[in-house]
C-alpha cells in the first residue's frame, strides 16, 4: 500500500514559489488538484494566463518538489488557466481588497529604499549606472526593482537584455525580470521603436501606474531612472514618492557638473534628501596602468561640495566609475558589466557603490551598539 499522501505532497509544494509573485503556489490557490495512484502522483496547477512565460519554470519546480516526497514514483504535472474570478481572487490575496491602487513605497510603513537616479543633462551614463547598480545590488542578495521613468528616452529593457512583456492579473501588472531584477518601462508596451508623444499629465499618469498598478512584492530597493533635467517627471516622482532619495550622476567635465548641480538643487523645492553624487566616465584605465582623464577631473567632487553648501547637509561623492568600452558593450547586448566583469575597474566601482547603498546611512547594520550588562 502506498504511503504517499496528499498532505505530504501539498506540504512539499509549499516550497514552490511563483517566480513572478514570490509567494508559494499553495497560498495563491494555484494547485488545482493532486491525484495519487499508488506511488504515482499527478499534479495539476493553474497558470494566471494562457501564455504564461513562467509555465516551464513552474512545472519543473512543481515536479521536482513532488519527486522529493518519500515513496513517490513517477510524477506528471499538467496545467490549466485561471478564470477571471480566480485571477481577481489572486489579486486580492497579494494586493488586498482595496479597489484603488496605492503606491506602497509612499506609505509610512514601507521598508523599501527608493533612489531616484537623476542627471542635469543626457549622455552622462545615468541609465547604464542605474542598470548596473540594480544588478550589483541583486547579486548581493537584495530584492531590487527598476522603474524606467525616462518615458521619452526609455532604454532599460535593452540594457537588461529583456524583451519580455508584463503579464496582467485582473488589474494588476506583473513586471518582467532579468538578472534577478524586476523592471517596468513604457518600452514594454510599445511595438518596435515607436516614439512616445505625450504631454505632462500623461507622463504623470504613467509614472503613477508604474508605481501603483505594478505588483512589486517586498522590495529592498527601488531605483527610478529619471529623464535628464528637472521637468515633469522629476516633479511627479517627488509628489508620488516624497521619501525618494536623489542620486545625482555627472561626468568630471565642468560643463556637465554645472548642469548636474541644478538637477540636485531641485531638492530644495521638493524637500528630497540627496543620497550622494556618482561621477561617471571618470578616467580610462590604460594598458600601462596610467589613467587618461578624457573628460577632465574633479567634477563629481565639485557637485558634491556645492550641493552640500546648498542643502546645508553633507552630500558625499559616492563613486567614481571609470570609462570602459565593455560597460557600453554590456548595455548594448543586455549583459551588464556588474555581472559579466565584476572585477574590472568599472565593475569593481559599481560593486563598491552597491555596498554603500545596500544599507541606509543611519542604519545600525555593522555597527557596535555598545550594549553592556549592568552588574547586579
Amino acid at each position: 500500500m502506498s504511503t504517499v499522501t496528499e498532505s505530504a505532497v501539498r506540504s512539499a509544494l509549499d516550497a514552490v514559489e511563483d517566480p513572478e509573485l514570490n509567494r508559494p503556489i499553495t497560498d495563491l490557490g494555484m494547485v488545482k488538484s493532486i491525484d495519487i495512484d499508488g506511488a504515482d502522483v499527478a499534479v495539476e496547477i493553474y497558470l494566471t494566463i494562457a501564455g504564461c512565460p513562467m509555465k516551464s519554470t513552474l512545472t519543473e519546480r512543481t515536479k521536482s518538489a513532488t519527486e522529493s516526497v518519500d515513496g513517490v514514483g513517477s510524477v506528471t504535472v499538467t496545467t490549466d488557466v485561471m478564470t477571471d474570478e480566480q485571477r481577481r481572487e489572486l489579486r486580492m490575496k497579494v494586493r488586498g481588497s482595496t479597489t484603488e491602487p496605492v503606491i506602497p513605497f509612499a506609505q509610512p510603513d514601507s521598508t523599501t529604499r527608493v533612489y531616484a537616479v537623476a542627471s542635469g543633462k543626457g549622455g552622462v551614463g545615468k541609465s547604464s549606472t542605474t542598470v548596473n547598480l540594480a544588478v550589483a545590488l541583486a547579486q548581493r542578495g537584495l530584492h531590487v526593482g527598476i522603474v524606467d521613468a525616462d518615458i521619452y528616452g526609455h532604454s532599460v529593457p535593452r540594457m537588461m537584455g529583456s524583451d519580455a512583456r508584463p503579464n496582467q492579473v485582473d488589474d494588476m501588472i506583473i513586471p518582467p525580470q532579468a538578472h534577478g531584477v524586476k523592471m517596468i518601462s513604457i518600452g514594454h508596451f510599445l511595438d518596435g521603436n515607436a516614439p512616445v508623444i505625450w504631454r505632462g499629465p500623461m507622463l504623470h499618469r504613467a509614472i503613477q501606474q508604474f508605481l501603483a498598478d505594478v505588483f512589486w512584492g517586498d522590495l529592498d530597493i527601488l531605483l527610478l531612472d529619471l529623464p535628464p533635467g528637472t521637468g515633469d517627471v522629476a516633479i511627479s516622482v517627488a509628489q508620488l514618492v516624497p521619501n525618494a532619495e536623489l542620486l545625482i550622476v555627472t561626468t568630471p567635465q565642468a560643463a556637465a557638473a554645472e548642469v548636474a548641480e541644478r538637477a540636485g538643487s531641485i531638492s530644495q523645492q521638493t524637500r528630497q534628501r540627496i543620497a550622494g553624487v556618482i561621477e561617471n566616465m571618470s578616467w580610462m584605465e590604460m594598458p600601462d596602468g596610467s589613467r587618461m582623464e578624457i573628460f577632465g577631473s574633479g567634477g563629481g567632487q565639485v557637485v558634491a561640495d556645492r550641493l552640500s553648501q546648498i542643502t546645508g547637509s553633507t552630500v558625499p561623492l559616492l563613486a567614481q566609475i571609470p570609462l570602459d568600452p565593455d560597460l557600453r558593450i554590456g548595455g548594448d547586448v543586455g549583459n551588464p558589466i556588474a555581472i559579466s566583469e565584476p572585477q574590472s575597474p568599472a565593475g569593481s566601482a559599481l560593486g563598491a557603490l552597491a555596498d554603500q547603498l545596500k544599507t541606509r546611512r543611519n542604519s545600525l547594520a555593522g555597527r557596535s551598539l555598545n550594549l553592556g550588562v549592568a552588574p547586579n
